[in-house]
């Protein structure tokens, strides 16, 4: 089974599903690209890390780094290994003393450690086929951008507005949370 090697192209808002990002995976050694949708949670904290930012808390994926390490495990690399019905299945390769393990994960959550720990992304051969599009770079909005696209609510329905800002308030994302309630506020207003 012939593994790729992948890294972060960008962050692209979903066209297809609302509140949802597209990672944009790329070939390190060529051109095709591979979108995996992830939520708005995951794609900040991707986003946060590929920006050298550090939250006031520990988010979760910084939680289980920081377990990994004080348990002394090595993240070898994540494996993209299958895609069903559009979903991507990808396992961690830990190793613990000398012995390897396999741990199942979302492929959004092993990104995001990945990108924690300096670890190499990879996807296997058949899924690429299958799955890689060609887009043109313009098309992705890079990481520092998916903030500002965020931060967009005119267009979104009240109860779509009160849903983002409950999501908000449970990832302890105030700030965004804020802003929502401030939209709230000025329809109200008006």
């Amino acid at each position: 089974m012939k593994k790729i090697r992948l890294k972060i192209a960008g962050l692209s808002y979903s066209q297809t599903r609302h509140g949802a990002y597209a990672l944009i995976l790329e070939e390190k050694k060529g051109g095709r690209r591979l979108p995996v949708i992830i939520g708005t949670s995951e794609a900040q904290s991707i986003a946060m890390q590929l920006e050298g930012l550090k939250p006031f808390r520990p988010l979760t994926h910084d939680l289980l780094v920081s377990m990994v390490n004080s348990f002394k495990i090595e993240v070898l690399e994540v494996n993209i290994i299958r895609l069903e019905e559009g979903i991507f299945y990808s396992e961690l390769i830990c190793k613990k003393d000398n012995t390897k393990i396999k741990i199942d994960a979302r492929t959004s959550d092993a990104i995001a450690i990945a990108l924690r720990l300096k670890a190499p992304i990879f996807v296997i051969e058949s899924i690429m086929e299958k799955a890689s599009i060609n887009i043109s770079s313009d098309e992705i909005i890079r990481e520092e951008e998916v903030e500002s696209k965020e931060k967009t609510y005119k267009d979104y329905s009240d109860k779509e507005l009160k849903d983002m800002m409950k999501e908000a308030i449970d990832n302890e994302d105030y700030e965004t949370a804020s802003k929502i309630r401030d939209e709230i506020k000025n329809r109200k207003i008006k």
